[in-house]
């Protein structure tokens, strides 16, 4: 694990890596956040992709 990538990891989350680690808790909100992100982003491939074909 690099500085930057835990830098990176706390800056998204709130805590570091070795945090999340130990403690199971940790792990189930950053796992619920990534899922929820993932959902988001596919709502907006959906609603990108009907545009295009749309137009054309």
């Amino acid at each position: 694990m690099t500085e930057n990538m835990e830098h990176a990891f706390r800056d998204a989350h709130g805590f570091g890596i070795h945090e999340c680690e130990n403690n199971p808790d940790l792990l189930v909100k950053v796992e619920q956040k990534r899922e929820k992100e993932y959902q988001q982003s596919l709502q907006v491939a959906a609603r990108m992709d009907n545009q295009v074909h749309r137009n054309l």
